[in-house]
């Protein structure tokens, strides 16, 4: 265990706030530390990287921010000990994804490196929830359900909540209005089988699909949502290709995720849980809208669907599930 001289910026013993620990110290990792940390998500961020070089730099960096933002500390190690006491602990580490290369091709090293990373991470936060923001992550938040053994409502994973924001986005520009006066959800994958439920989106409380245009724009039809899905779906290659890697949007979300487990929101959000006789689906990690507070995930919504949206949906689970099984689970 790491002494607390050698944890940079090592907490004062005796107090008790809230903690985040945030795995991984690449762009993922070190972007949502930062985002956690402007937003004022929780009062100690700890960052871990077995590059010890790397995330004592992202932790001084982060530090010498702290006179604009709201009360908080900043920690860092090599060592896992640095996540003891975590209320929420962020598992950002993973392979790289690279341009043309697909989330499940990820799947082979990212589970490896979850074999080694999660038992110490449970032992020094075993009361802790575990958000997992790794891809390909539904095939990854099923195997760290089975390496860790926790419980599922204590471990799962982003999920479509950045795809989800992404629908929002682009919704909200086609149609003319504020991004918060959109409310859609993306399900299924976190990746190329992904389903938009258009059934259930409203524009200003208006059903999407009886939204009618304001000021020039465009109706959404059928033709609109299709070039939207495949928007939303595309956007992450196109990132990838640009800059090498997706992660202000993701450190953005994965610190609102926080934010509902840390403050008890009981937010419906669409994170990737392991699902129980959903709509006839079962024995899998999938995003569905669901109850997110401080135990974690307690329920998913049975939001309606039409016939398509549901064999979309089933079909992603089996496509994840037959990922599954190729690495053992």
């Amino acid at each position: 265990m790491t002494a607390p001289s050698d944890v940079q910026g090592a907490q004062p013993s005796g107090s008790r706030t809230t903690k985040l620990a945030v795995v991984g110290a690449g762009a993922v990792g070190s972007t949502l530390a930062f985002a956690a940390l402007t937003r004022g998500s929780a009062r100690t961020i700890a960052l871990h990287d077995v590059n010890r070089a790397k995330v004592e730099a992202e932790v001084l960096d982060l530090q010498h921010g702290l006179m604009f933002t709201s009360q908080a500390q900043v920690v860092g190690s090599d060592d896992v000990g640095v996540c003891a006491g975590a209320d929420v602990v962020v598992v950002t580490a993973g392979a790289k994804q690279k341009p043309g290369q697909t989330r499940i091709d990820l799947a082979e090293a990212t589970i490896g490196l979850m074999h080694q990373i999660l038992p110490g991470l449970v032992e020094v936060a075993p009361d802790a929830t575990y958000l997992m923001v790794t891809n390909p992550v539904d095939v990854v938040t099923y195997a760290a359900l089975k390496i860790s053994g926790l419980p599922r409502q204590q471990l799962f994973g982003s999920g479509t909540v950045l795809d989800s924001s992404r629908l929002r986005v682009v919704l909200a520009d086609r149609c003319g209005v504020a991004v918060g006066n959109v409310h859609a959800y993306i399900a299924g994958e976190h990746g190329d089988s992904e389903i938009a439920l258009w059934s259930s989106a409203t524009i200003g409380g208006v059903p999407l699909l009886d939204w009618v245009p304001l000021g020039g724009h465009p109706p959404i039809d059928a033709a609109v949502r299709s070039e939207v899905h495949h928007e939303v779906v595309d956007s992450a290659y196109r990132i990838i290709a640009g800059k090498g890697a997706t992660n202000y949007a993701v450190g953005l979300a994965g610190a609102r995720i926080v934010e509902a487990v840390l403050n008890d929101e009981r937010r419906i959000m669409p994170v990737s849980s392991l699902l129980d006789d959903y709509h006839g689906i079962s024995d899998v990690c999938l995003s569905v809208p669901s109850l997110v507070d401080r135990r974690g995930v307690t329920d998913s919504v049975r939001v309606p669907m039409s016939d398509d949206e549901l064999t979309g949906l089933r079909a992603s689970a089996a496509g994840v599930r037959a990922v599954q099984k190729r690495f053992g689970f």
